[in-house]
């Protein structure tokens, strides 16, 4: 029975990729490499973004415990972000949940990293041989993940400041030197734009109303904060 395949999260890659990359669970994934890259492969009925490891018919090395497959995606009904395994035929008809997360900013499509929230270790089954929750000591999760929850007031605090909020044409960006990419959002979490960075982005077209921008940097670190259209 494959339960306990699953978990070294790393997510690495560029936002334009759409890809995670995990490194995590040293204890039950001892075998190097002991890196996962996820894909974007599709949204689901929610507007969320699901990733899976490739190939998925048991292409990953899972360490000692042979191969298997790894899927991240939106549970609506328990609302929360799910690390699963496949039951060994890649169909994840019967997967088994490694880590849930249900913090982080569930308008966004992309699913929190690993310091944002908790992702908590399913012991039930693991039986604990991931070493608890995840955390930025214990594992990496880099790419297209949530990396920050940041208000516009605790923008400035770290020299990233966005203006004017609320906004009618231009919303212009300071504080950053190393943007990759910018997404828009709306309030049900429906991607309206996505273009490379710019200091100075042009929002006079969108409808009057919330929105979640969402910045992108090389270094795969990701800043997100809301702003009123006018």
């Amino acid at each position: 029975m494959k339960i306990l395949y699953l978990v070294c999260l790393a997510l690495g890659s560029s936002a334009f990729a759409q890809t995670i990359t995990f490194t995590g669970c040293p204890n039950l994934f001892s075998s190097p490499p002991n890196t996962y890259v996820f894909n974007k492969t599709g949204v689901d009925a929610f507007n969320k973004n699901i990733y899976m490891t490739t190939p998925i018919d048991g292409g990953q090395d899972c360490g000692g415990l042979g191969t298997c497959e790894f899927k991240i995606q939106w549970n609506n009904t328990l609302t929360r972000w799910e690390f699963i395994a496949d039951d060994g035929n890649g169909t994840f008809a019967n997967p088994a949940l490694i880590y849930y997360n249900s913090t982080g900013n569930n308008s966004i499509p992309i699913p929190p990293g690993n310091t944002i929230g908790t992702w908590t270790e399913n012991t039930t089954v693991t039986s604990g041989q991931c070493g608890g929750n995840l955390t930025a000591v214990n594992s990496t999760m880099t790419g297209d993940v949530q990396s920050s929850t940041l208000g516009t007031s605790e923008f400035s605090k770290n020299k990233i400041q966005i203006f004017p909020n609320p906004v009618t044409d231009f919303i212009r960006i300071s504080g950053i030197d190393d943007g990759l990419s910018i997404q828009i959002y709306n309030i049900d979490g429906r991607l309206i734009k996505s273009e490379a960075f710019d200091s100075k982005i042009d929002v006079s077209q969108l409808v009057p109303g919330g929105y979640v921008l969402k910045i992108n940097t090389r270094n795969f670190q990701t800043h997100q904060f809301k702003f009123v259209k006018k």
